[in-house]
């Protein structure tokens, strides 16, 4: 690759992917690269998605644009100008920045293995469809407005078209490029792949639930909240907690089952793929902790971030390290994340 997108695949990777950084920091560098660049395109269809001063009729255009684009459907090159101009106060400058080389990334992707090109297409094709659902069911809502989703069934799919879809496209690579396995096992590792990306995008949602509420989005499953006596409106009130709790606790039990096949994914990874372990560990072990935070209530407060401390990423990340070659210690690690003081 060239200076350019080599770049593009270091210092601007770091600056928007921030703490996903350190996972994709320590991957093999058969597959750093592609997965580092999947990212990358991941991020900038995010970007558009999120921005909230264009028009959602204009951001799905754009998104369809950068879709085709991504899949070879369009030659024609982008130009997101206006949109990196309407960027609100706050926004990400390495977002803004990745925007404008939406080109080069794209150039980067078309330099790749055959074989890749494929896996970051139809990864890419199934995230952006995601986005694309998102904006359609709460992107007009009007400013104090708020729309949920339907039921279980809606959030199970949403949180694999944004990352259940990712799991599925990281044991692709893994099999491509690190270790064979039989079909019985991959078949497996993709299920369990599936439910470790799910997992980590339900304790997003759920640890994000007040911003979101704030901007118009309740990913709680409206029939679930009517079950229990509540509209959506209810939940931008810290006091009705309590109530909320039934439906609340039942995802967090769903949450808590996803990251137990993200570890059983990672236990099973080959002991010789030290890196990678270590990779799938750190966010296995991370959203336990956060879970852990959650259990601990506060879920509704708008002025409160719940999250794990700097002090927790580095001890989750040492005892990873140090119990690495140990075995049984190793697979106890999530245990021990759900139980550390």
């Amino acid at each position: 690759m060239g200076a350019e997108s080599s770049d593009l695949l270091t210092n601007l990777l770091r600056d928007v992917s921030r703490s996903f950084y350190l996972t994709l920091r320590i991957l093999p560098g058969g597959i750093g690269r592609p997965i580092g660049l999947a990212y990358l395109l991941a991020r900038a269809t995010d970007t558009i998605a999120d921005t909230g001063l264009i028009p959602v009729s204009e951001r799905l255009e754009a998104l369809d644009a950068l879709r085709a684009r991504i899949l070879g459907n369009r030659g024609v090159p982008l130009d997101f100008r206006r949109i990196v101009e309407a960027q609100e106060d706050g926004a990400s400058p390495a977002e803004r920045l990745l925007l404008g080389r939406v080109e080069e990334a794209i150039a980067a992707l078309q330099r790749m293995d055959a074989g890749d090109i494929g896996r970051i297409r139809s990864v890419l094709d199934v995230i952006t469809g995601g986005q694309e659902l998102d904006l359609r069911r709460f992107g007009s809502i009007p400013k104090g407005g708020l729309a949920a989703l339907p039921d279980a069934a809606a959030l199970d799919d949403y949180t694999y078209r944004v990352a259940g879809c990712v799991g599925e496209f990281w044991t692709r690579m893994c099999v491509a490029h690190l270790f064979r396995v039989g079909a019985e096992e991959e078949a497996r590792m993709l299920r369990d792949g599936i439910r470790f990306g799910q997992g980590l995008q339900l304790v997003n949602i759920l640890r994000d639930l007040p911003k979101d509420l704030g901007s118009g989005r309740c990913y709680l499953p409206l029939d679930e909240l009517a079950r229990i006596g509540m509209v959506p409106g209810d939940l931008r009130d810290p006091a009705n907690e309590r109530r909320l709790w039934p439906v609340y606790e039942r995802w967090l039990v769903r949450a808590e089952g996803h990251l137990d096949a993200g570890w059983a994914y990672t236990v099973a990874l080959p002991r010789g793929q030290v890196r990678m372990r270590l990779a799938c560990a750190w966010p296995v072990l991370l959203g336990i902790r956060t879970l852990v935070k959650l259990r601990g209530g506060g879920v509704l407060d708008p002025a409160r971030r719940i999250k794990v401390s700097r002090a927790e990423v580095k001890a989750v990340m040492w005892r990873s390290i140090v119990r690495l070659p140990l075995g049984r210690s190793w697979n106890g690690l999530a245990e021990w994340a759900r139980n550390a003081g």
